[in-house]
């Protein structure tokens, strides 16, 4: 059985680390005002993965919480994915210059796909392709619109691509506390042949355990659950990888 990689996620709004409820700026709770020391302590707990969302970036499109996307690259010894507002590729060869593992791309996924094609081909293994969803149709620019494609259409049109995964986001769910959408998280990784990783909605230990050793499905994204106390970070990774 494989094991599955957690990703305890950092998401920065005016360089606070917040988590946002189905996606709503107007709903967000602030956990805390220094995002490396955040980095470092998911790190001390045994991390070695780290989901790093810049949101005013999704909506700007282009980078603003860059300093506090920087300070947690030198504070985190692992591999930190980073997404939101990276739309074009001197966007992409920044990051990854910067020391940015994978590079996380939603809007554009749907917008603009031969930019992403071309960002995988050239930067193999390091493009995700978030594809997030509201009933099962695309959502863009933080998650602001709806489109009218599927979820599983948006995926399969990466499939030779050469992405490194897709990132699944149950945008209802995503800091609700009420537990993953396994169901469909499972669907798509059985639709594509690219790694899938589940997102949103994350309540508790009972989520790993639903998740690991489901084919296709490389890993998971958790916030509030963490900040909330409601998930120990340590028992995740444990669980993860047992």
């Amino acid at each position: 059985m494989a094991s599955l990689i957690v990703f305890p996620a950092i998401d920065l709004k005016g360089g606070q680390i917040v988590r946002l409820a189905e996606g709503d700026m107007a709903r967000a709770t602030v956990y805390g005002d220094d995002p490396a020391h955040q980095a470092s302590v998911f790190a001390d707990a045994g991390a070695d993965h780290l989901h790093v969302v810049d949101l005013d970036g999704a909506f700007a499109g282009q980078s603003v919480n860059g300093d506090a996307v920087a300070g947690i690259l030198n504070a985190f010894p692992g591999r930190v994915q980073l997404g939101g507002g990276i739309r074009n590729r001197a966007n992409v060869d920044r990051w990854l210059d910067l020391g940015v593992a994978r590079v996380v791309i939603g809007t554009a996924a749907l917008e603009d796909p031969d930019f992403v094609r071309e960002a995988a081909r050239a930067c193999p293994g390091r493009i995700v392709v978030a594809v997030d969803a509201w009933d099962g149709m695309v959502a863009t620019r933080g998650w602001a619109d709806v489109s009218d494609v599927s979820v599983v259409d948006l995926a399969r049109r990466f499939e030779d691509a050469g992405v490194a995964a897709v990132l699944f986001t149950d945008v209802g769910r995503d800091g609700m506390l009420k537990g993953c959408n396994v169901e469909a998280t499972t669907a798509l990784a059985a639709a594509v042949s690219i790694p899938v990783i589940a997102s949103g909605g994350v309540a508790d230990i009972g989520d790993i355990h639903a998740l690991k050793g489901k084919a296709g499905i490389e890993g998971v994204i958790t916030g509030r659950a963490l900040y909330d106390g409601r998930l120990d970070l340590a028992e995740a990774i444990a669980v993860a990888r047992a």
